[in-house]
């Protein structure tokens, strides 16, 4: 995959606009017992899909815009998707305005670095 400067552009604006929570929040998230509660887990490992991407969204912000990777804008682009199609799966207490702050539908976007309360 080789993209253009252009679509790399888009991509990292949109990744940048989706996940929300700064590396400190981030780090601080991962820390919790909720971060490890939510996500699947692949057979053979021991850490969730979610949090395995959290681990690598906070590598991406780290490197340089020059220095990313074409396997960098790939998971952009996996946690761009990820977001915007569980974002579309928001619970019902969620859309008549109820309280998400302690669900799993939250702390699953959360582990990719998205936080659906934060504005």
């Amino acid at each position: 995959m080789h993209l253009s400067p252009e679509d790399e552009r888009e991509i990292r604006r949109e990744f940048d606009r989706l996940t929300n929570l700064t590396q400190g929040e981030l780090r601080a998230w991962l820390e919790t017992p909720e971060s490890r509660k939510v996500g699947m887990v692949r057979k053979g490992e021991t850490e969730s899909v979610g949090r395995q991407s959290a681990r690598r969204i906070l590598a991406i912000r780290e490197t340089k815009a020059a220095d990313l990777a074409d396997a960098d804008y790939r998971h952009m682009k996996k946690v761009i998707g990820y977001c915007r199609r569980h974002l579309a799966q928001r619970p019902p207490a969620y859309k008549t305005g109820g309280d998400v702050t302690d669900t799993r539908w939250r702390w699953s976007l959360m582990n990719w670095a998205h936080d659906p309360l934060k504005r």
